[in-house]
């Protein structure tokens, strides 16, 4: 969460009145006095040029808006309002507020058309039933697994389904080892599911990822997957990423049994990307110690890649009088390691993490090109606004907030730094200063680290510090020895990681590569002893239940607020914002019942307050979601209760005494809509159903997965019962009512019954629709 240092409130707020209080001042007068001292400080911002940096969050403001949208908005209008907006900016420059108002509009409308430009680009059918048949496409990408392979399959074609109605793409998963690669053409027989919606209001939207992935559908294949002769030659682009995909899996694999086991495994994730090899046990181990982040390639890898690379070039073409005299070789050099870059992060794969930190790499070194300096934050600021624009869909993603958030205060505190050691240096020297380096997060580590222990903690703790909230509030869990995981993570790095891959990967072709990967194998073996120690200690994770909606909104402003300003006067303005943000991270509440979106898995609070676990067992995500939601560490096996379950159905007890029934046969609808309370069913209800809460197939498909919280002394009113309090249950919906967007269409044959507002009473009956929809029950 956003941190100032102490007594900097207490000081400013001492001196602004203290001064006036000696002075005879009124309170008015001292008011005064603190709104003049803003107002300085606001000029100080603005000679700096640092609201500049406020409009990546404008515009990506305008993309969540678009993201959480219930309609789909006309994407001329807002393209126009993004004109209209840019030049009532320009025509009022001479009026500072209304130039900046009018910016920061056609920012937030520019980042909402950057939203729907992105999903016109990716738009393709989805899959809006369970689908089994045969299905032929050019497989794009294959991730080993211990056990079989999950991969990504570009759809030429699907029995039963016209064009139109075909995925794009689908992925999905085989047993054994495949007999096919990335490249190959397939035809088999599978069984696909529509993307998995959000298991819980405000949770992880795999529909929405899947949709921007163009991903249509999800699944298993049936029988054994052997490449076919293709009828025709795929796509050039497509057989350039499926070469690249390979060599990837060639070199992960050559990591993987060259060290062995998970510590492999890990290998191969750090050296390629790929991290379907690894257990689950070692993820669990690497996640409790507060350093899973070893595994994804991020900044820190891009960064030494750049750096070797551009350091390397120009001290071996300084060898060289002739070169070094008379040719620029510091921009050869630049441009090589711009080339570089760009082949890892190709051959590590996109992941937004990386993408952030190419995107600052390339602007730094292309500033060097054009012999020009560059501010660190800069650099940030324009690398979030090419992720907007290109893929604005990543702001929802804990990955762009993590790797955003830290590298924002790691370069906060080194600029900072780099002013209070020199005061007199005009601002743009900063930049001058940080083109030194790859990349102006470099320069702040291997600064820190120049201080030893002490250096690499207060790195630590500034990156843990911006990046607690959204951890906090997508994870619902905090690492606390962090501060002991995050240096070995970096040491890791710089020392084993990105030197191995480099190294390697050169060899590799000559098979000389064996002695690298038992250097790296060595490294990991290292970390992973003391990520065990760390995972077993008390309080190595801290759990923390779902923050009210509202909450994460002041918590970022703070973060931004912090970060962003340079003055400590303004740097105050997180303040209120950090309160408003933990208020609304300790007013969250906590859910008595949850229901997945197919219907098929509840979650309910019983007598003791624990949540258990209705319902098939198939779905371990949406459990590990309620259990996260509600601060709940224990495994989902062990929330299985003797609830009175059979074939066709469950019947469970809810906290305050009333009955909750989850129906999977048609024939139980008779018995348990007259006796329960809440009915829960994937299936269609008949229409004399009608218990006091129904959340059958079809008002599951209006509001998708839903959350309901009851008062202390609320009962759920049913037949022979009354409520004990007139207040009923809060709902909380994963679907707006009326939602229709592309990754989340509305019913067809939307019935008029009414859906309960998110604070409203209990859910009312289930209005009867004119006809029974024909599809078959969920499966």
């Amino acid at each position: 969460m956003a941190s100032l240092p102490g007594g900097v409130a207490k000081g400013l707020t001492g001196r602004v009145f203290g001064a006036a209080a000696r002075a005879g001042a009124s309170p008015r007068d001292a008011l005064a006095g603190l709104f003049r001292r803003l107002g300085a400080a606001l000029e100080e911002e603005w000679a700096l040029r640092r609201p500049f940096l406020w409009l990546p969050v404008g515009a990506g403001a305008g993309a969540i808006f678009y993201l959480a949208a219930a309609t789909e908005p006309v994407l001329w209008i807002v393209g126009a309002a993004v004109v209209v907006f840019s030049a009532l900016a320009y025509a009022a420059r001479s009026r500072r507020v209304l130039s900046v108002l009018f910016v920061g509009l056609a920012a937030m409308a520019a980042g909402e058309f950057a939203g729907g430009w992105r999903a016109a680009r990716v738009d393709a059918p989805i899959l809006e039933r369970a689908f089994i048949g045969e299905i032929a496409g050019f497989v794009e990408e294959v991730d080993y697994r211990v056990q079989g392979a999950r991969f990504l399959l570009r759809v030429t074609e699907a029995e039963g389904l016209a064009p139109e109605r075909t995925p794009f793409r689908v992925r999905l998963t085989s047993r054994g080892i495949p007999a096919f690669a990335a490249g190959d053409f397939l035809v088999v027989k599978a069984r696909l599911l529509p993307p998995a919606h959000a298991a819980l209001p405000g949770g992880y939207d795999f529909a929405r990822d899947a949709y921007f992935q163009r991903i249509g559908g999800v699944g298993n294949v049936l029988g054994r997957a052997e490449a076919s002769p293709a009828p025709e030659p795929a796509a050039w682009t497509l057989r350039f990423f499926a070469a690249v995909d390979r060599a990837r899996d060639a070199l992960a694999l050559r990591v993987y049994n060259a060290i062995g086991g998970d510590n492999g495994a890990i290998g191969a994730a750090m050296v390629t990307g790929k991290r379907d090899l690894l257990s689950e046990a070692a993820r669990e181990t690497i996640r409790k110690a507060g350093i899973f982040h070893i595994i994804t390639i991020s900044g820190v890898q891009m960064t030494l890649v750049a750096g070797i690379f551009f350091v390397g070039l120009r001290g071996l073409l300084a060898l060289f009088p002739v070169l070094a005299l008379n040719y620029p070789i510091k921009k050869w050099a630049a441009a090589l390691a711009m080339a570089a870059a760009l082949a890892y992060g190709l051959f590590t794969g996109s992941r937004v993490g990386s993408e952030r930190a190419l995107f600052m790499t390339l602007i730094l070194l292309g500033a060097v090109l054009a012999d020009r300096p560059t501010l660190t934050m800069r650099n940030l600021a324009f690398a979030a606004l090419a992720v907007i624009a290109l893929e604005p869909e990543a702001l929802l993603g804990a990955s762009f907030q993590l790797s955003f958030a830290a590298v924002a205060a790691l370069v906060a505190v080194y600029e900072t730094r780099a002013a209070a050691r020199r005061p007199a240096m005009p601002v743009e020297a900063i930049g001058t200063e940080a083109e030194k380096e790859a990349n102006g997060l470099a320069v702040h580590v291997r600064e820190m680290s120049r201080h030893g222990v002490f250096g690499a903690l207060i790195a630590t703790f500034c990156a843990t510090s911006a990046t607690a909230s959204f951890m906090a509030n997508d994870f619902h869990e905090l690492s606390p020895y962090v501060l002991i995981g995050n240096p070995l993570t970096l040491a890791m790095i710089e020392l084993f990681a990105v030197p191995a891959a480099l190294l390697g990967s050169l060899l590799y072709p000559f098979g000389l590569d064996g002695w690298v990967w038992s250097y790296l194998g060595a490294g990991i073996a290292m970390i992973m002893t003391v990520a065990r120690w760390i995972g077993d200690a008390p309080g190595a994770t801290l759990a923390l239940p779902a923050f009210a909606p509202w909450a994460i909104l002041g918590l970022a402003l703070a973060v931004l607020s912090a970060v962003l300003w340079r003055s400590w006067t303004m740097k105050l303005t997180a303040l209120p914002f950090l309160a408003l943000g933990l208020m609304g991270a300790a007013s969250g509440g906590r859910l008595d019942l949850a229901v997945a979106p197919t219907g098929d898995l509840a979650a309910l609070r019983d007598a003791d307050g624990m949540l258990t676990i209705l319902g098939k067992r198939n779905n371990a995500f949406a459990a590990e979601q309620w259990l996260r939601a509600d601060a709940d560490l224990r495994p989902g096996a062990e929330t299985e209760k003797a609830w009175r379950c059979d074939a066709q159905g469950c019947v469970g007890v809810l906290r305050n005494g009333d009955y909750a029934a989850l129906v999977l046969d048609p024939s139980a609808f008779h018995e348990d809509c007259a006796r329960a309370q809440v009915v829960i069913s994937p299936l269609y209800a008949p229409r004399s159903c009608a218990p006091k809460i129904l959340l059958d197939r079809r008002r599951l498909a209006e509001t998708g997965a839903v959350t309901l919280t009851f008062a202390p002394e609320t009962q759920v009113a049913g037949q022979g019962s009354s409520p004990t309090s007139a207040a009923g249950p809060v709902w909380r919906m994963a679907r707006a009512p009326g939602e229709d967007r592309p990754w989340s269409r509305a019913p067809r044959g939307r019935t008029s019954t009414p859906i309960p507002t998110p604070t409203g009473a209990a859910a009312p009956r289930n209005a009867p629709a004119p006809d029974d929809p024909p599809e078959e029950p969920a499966e």
